[in-house]
């Protein structure tokens, strides 16, 4: 059997106690509750994961971003974004501002006139969807203008 993780120093254990009771959610509490488990008991991953009903694999990679980056290993983001976006949220709405105009004027933009300016806009070829999921983002509907 594996001998149990040891958790760098990188507060003491006061320290420790205060940052597992200031959890703001339960997902924070349980990475935080791993990490003080290992540290105190020690207890081996599988059941630190058994008592906290995690995964084995969970409780190892807790431990290493702890171990790596101190508290701060554990507060990563979500895994979703917008890995493969051909603009960015603000020069999209910048983009659009002309087309917000004239639609609330009475003419709105249909998607061909989006994807033409987006097209110029980018140096390079737009597709249609990538237009239609643009007015779901901001809440347009085509013909119609904002929502």
């Amino acid at each position: 059997m594996r001998r149990p993780a040891s958790i760098r120093p990188w507060l003491s254990e006061k320290q420790l106690e205060a940052w597992v009771r200031n959890a703001r959610n339960r997902e924070e509490y349980q990475k935080r509750l791993a990490i003080w488990m290992t540290y105190v008991g020690p207890y081996p991953a599988h059941q630190v994961a058994r008592l906290l009903v995690v995964s084995k694999q969970a409780v190892w990679l807790w431990v290493s971003q702890y171990n790596r980056e101190g508290r701060d290993g554990l507060e990563r983001g979500g895994r979703g974004g917008r890995h493969h976006a051909i603009l960015t949220v603000a020069q999209e709405t910048a983009l659009l501002e002309d087309f917000q105009k004239r639609a609330q004027q009475g003419d709105p933009p249909r998607a061909v006139q989006v994807r033409e300016e987006l097209s110029r806009a980018t140096g390079r070829e737009v597709s249609i969807s990538y237009v239609y999921r643009l007015f779901d983002r901001i809440g347009w509907r085509e013909f119609t203008g904002p929502a």
